[in-house]
Formats: C-alpha cells, structure tokens, sequence
C-alpha cells in the first residue's frame, strides 16, 4: 500500500459490480483501499456491495458494506452516518451508482426517464446533501461524480434519459464546486468514454446481434486510440481527485475517453 489516502474514509455509492469480475465501482475501492483509504462500499445490490468490500478486506485494507437505493435520501443518509460512525469521517464521497434505459425520446417511457434521474441525478444530489454538512465540519472534502460521454456527445444509441442525466449531472458538478470552493470541498466529475467494463455487456451488446467480438472491434475502432479503456483508467482518475494531487482542482469534468470527445466536431 502507498499513502497517498492514508487515514482517510472514502464512501462509494454504487461500490459493486453487475458480475464477479471488475467493474468501476470495485475497481475504484481497491483503487481508494491501496493508498490506504477505508472504505464505505454501498451498493443497491448488497451481495454486490459485500463483494467489493471482501475484495478490499484480502488486500489488507478496512471496509464496511451496506445496502443502499440512492434515490432514496433516508437510505443515503444511513450510510453516511454508519461511515461516520465507524471511520469517524468522510473525505470522499465518490458517486458512481449509475442507471440506464434503452429508448429514444418517442420509446422511453415517463417511468424510465424517471428512474434514470432519479439514480443518476437526484442520487448524485442526495450523496452531497448528506456528505457535505459532514466535510463542512472536518474542515473540507472531494465529491467526484462518475457522468459519461454521453453527457456531451451522441454514444451512436439512444438513451436518451441517460444523456440528458448525465449532462445535469456535469453541471451539477460545477455549481457544487463553485459554492463550496471557500469550504475547501472539492467536486469534480469523471466522463468515461467507451469502457470495456461488465455492464456494457447487458446494455450495449444487444445493438451487435449479440456478438461481442463485432462489439468491442467496433467500439475500439471509433476510439483515436483504437482501443477501450478499462475500468482501472476510470479508477485512476478518480484516485487523482480523491487525493492531494488535485487540491487545486475543483470544477473539472474530465473525459477518460482515449480522445473521443476530441476528434468531435464543434
């Protein structure tokens, strides 16, 4: 373990994974645990949120999970007293619980688009109204939201939900940032491109007939790189804005995306 996080408490909304293997959410606890970070893994699957927590625990670092819908403000706060609780603070709030639907704006059905903001964006909101009175009293904090491409670019499928949750979200970063800069709470935001992570798997594949090789081979393409990223580029990212190497970075929404947002027309 370095120490670049050594004492602090990191709590991740949205901590598991939709599979054993690695997503961003556990990517990012390990990622948080191995600078010596403990950790609050929350996830609305709790077997998921365990699991990451576990995964943290065998490499010698201190975790606590719990189940959590973060569109529900009564479950957010729980979480956030149990990580005081039982660490005594919380310097990191990192929101990555993510949800998303398939549909253009004629297809998606009130009840999605609802959902959708209700996750992506209400539950960005609830995580810093129960975190930042929390920070204001240690004396500061980062808050790093997990937004997409999508927020800026069509993604070349339409979820429309997700984009325009996404999109709020990147301001949302902005104004909170701005508000408590003097407070020395930072939030910052984190756009990943095409990510080679388990999820797209359940929400990209279908566009493919189901094939994967076609898939990746075609979202590789469309990358400047020629390549993915992986989850461990988005967890990266994220250990910047959680540490004291960005203390002077508020306000950013940073695309991780192997040029993509660059190589767009404006």
């Amino acid at each position: 373990m370095a120490e670049r996080l050594q004492g602090k408490t990191a709590l991740i909304l949205g901590a598991g994974c939709v599979s054993d293997g690695w997503g961003n959410g556990n990517a990012t606890a390990v990622a948080f645990a191995r600078e010596g970070a403990n950790i609050v893994s929350v996830d609305l699957d709790e077997a998921a949120a365990a699991r990451t927590a576990e995964r943290v625990r065998q490499e010698g670092g201190q975790a606590i999970h719990l189940q959590a819908d973060v569109a529900n403000q009564e479950q957010v706060e729980r979480a956030v007293r149990l990580a005081v609780e039982q660490f005594g603070r919380v310097d990191i709030l990192h929101n990555n619980a993510g949800a998303n639907v398939k549909g253009g704006p004629v297809e998606t059905s009130e009840a999605d688009w609802d959902r959708v903001f209700d996750v992506n964006a209400k539950g960005a909101l609830f995580g810093c109204k129960a975190v930042i009175p929390v920070m204001q009293r240690q004396g500061g904090g980062s808050i790093i939201h997990v937004s997409s491409i999508a927020s800026v670019a069509w993604t070349g499928h339409p979820f429309i939900a997700y984009h325009a949750s996404k999109a709020a979200l990147n301001q949302m970063t902005r104004a909170v940032a701005v508000q408590y800069a003097a407070e020395n709470i930072r939030c910052n935001c984190i756009m990943p491109g095409l990510i080679d992570s388990p999820r797209i798997y359940g929400t990209i594949l279908s566009f493919y007939g189901g094939d994967v090789e076609k898939m990746r081979q075609a979202r590789s393409a469309s990358v400047p790189m020629k390549r993915m990223g992986d989850v461990w580029d988005i967890a990266h990212a994220a250990l910047f804005f959680a540490s004291e190497e960005s203390k002077y970075v508020t306000g950013v929404v940073m695309p991780v995306d192997g040029g993509i947002t660059c190589s767009l027309p404006h």
